[in-house]
């Protein structure tokens, strides 16, 4: 009987004829050197150059992967590994695949995600343009961390191990390039054993441009980071202004304010009455989306949360709703009730247009919270008969 795979090590392929067979050359003196039994799978993702003609003559094997995109090449590659634990990484010759040893390491001590970490295992000249090395991915790194509270430094290194079974309990779901986040921030909700080892970059072998593009793809991983945390993208954003204008709003509600020569009146009310109302919303999207992100597998479940949800019933929400725009009802018969003691004439806009902010801030922040709390409602149906199912009967 033969030994069982310890170690796929896989690369991603589009058309990199020009490097293959030294990633190859390099992989599989790795396991002749190190005594690993492994293999050297190639996700051919469509090359037309050659590359898995290359890659089968050298003895690795090629598995072939019809959707477009790197995260589905990796997807593909991984499903097909037979390895315990996979190691990835780019066919370009920029990584070291005949150093693993530290990687190969970690993951036999225990480790789900091993990443690599070009800033402390040093970056060749020329090998990583200004712009990704000081800007993209400090920047990137830093908006995951501060997210997430992930361990790791170099959110994007391409080279990385993991144990095949934690990678395929993720569920990931994204197709290109912000598969590299998906992974890091998926494994680090789901709580899994992240470590980081220095590594190497060097400058690619290729003569033709690369496939990232620097502006497109780094969008690409912003907007992921923001999707998959509806506290920094909602949430404390929606907090933040929901308390200025509730604070600036009770200050300004009896008349103007001054401040050394600046004074401030109604239409500093305005905006703080409109930024009630986007506050207000905004946090109403933090809730639902949150929900809608964990209910599709894009975030990991929370039983917090779905008790948040379940305490936040449509009869709840609707008494707040309604008090609010009865409170705004009041303020605008108010309102007409001052204009009509005037004989509705001319009036002091600073004095009658707070009734009518103050009327029309509460009737749509009334309004926004029973849209919202039918749509919470709505989503909230699917806990309620899930938590049924799963409750034991009596014998």
């Amino acid at each position: 009987m033969a030994d069982a795979i310890e170690l796929t090590i896989l690369m991603p392929c589009l058309n990199e004829a020009e490097t293959l067979a030294t990633c190859i050359a390099k992989a599989q003196g790795f396991l002749v050197r190190s005594g690993v039994s492994g293999e050297v799978v190639i996700a051919d993702n469509g090359s037309t150059d050659g590359s898995q003609q290359i890659a089968q003559e050298l003895g690795a094997r090629v598995v072939p992967v019809a959707q477009r995109g790197y995260g589905a090449a990796i997807a593909g590659g991984v499903e097909a590994a037979r390895g315990r634990y996979v190691i990835m990484g780019d066919a370009d010759d920029s990584y070291d695949f005949a150093d693993l040893d530290a990687f190969v390491a970690a993951l036999r001590a225990g480790a789900d995600l091993v990443m690599g970490n070009r800033f402390l295992g040093g970056i060749a000249p020329g090998a990583m343009p200004w712009h990704h090395r000081y800007i993209g991915n400090p920047i990137l790194s830093a908006v995951g961390r501060r997210f997430f509270h992930t361990p790791i430094g170099d959110f994007h290194c391409g080279l990385r191990g993991f144990s095949r079974a934690a990678f395929l309990g993720l569920n990931l779901r994204t197709t290109g390039m912000e598969f590299a986040s998906e992974m890091v921030v998926k494994a680090t909700l789901a709580q899994l054993d992240l470590r980081e080892v220095p590594t190497t970059l060097a400058k690619d072998g290729r003569s033709r441009p690369p496939h990232l593009r620097s502006f497109r793809d780094g969008w690409r991983h912003l907007r992921f980071l923001l999707l998959f945390s509806p506290r920094w993208l909602f949430l404390y954003p929606g907090i933040a202004l929901l308390a200025v204008g509730l604070v600036v709003g009770a200050v300004l509600l009896p008349g103007p304010f001054t401040i050394g020569d600046v004074s401030f009146d109604v239409h500093t009310f305005l905006v703080a009455a409109l930024c009630i109302i986007v506050g207000l919303q905004s946090i109403s999207f933090a809730i639902i989306g949150r929900r809608f992100a964990s209910r599709y597998g894009f975030i990991p479940r929370s039983g917090h949360y779905d008790k948040l949800l379940e305490a936040l019933t449509l009869e709840r929400i609707l008494l707040i709703a309604v008090t609010l725009m009865l409170v705004g009802a009041g303020a605008l018969v108010w309102g007409l009730g001052e204009w009509a003691s005037r004989d509705f004439g001319n009036l002091n806009p600073s004095t009658t247009m707070r009734p009518v902010i103050l009327a029309l801030t509460a009737l749509v922040s009334g309004f926004q919270l029973m849209m919202s709390g039918f749509m919470s409602s709505m989503i909230n149906i699917p806990i309620y008969e899930r938590r049924i199912a799963e409750t034991p009967k009596a014998d």
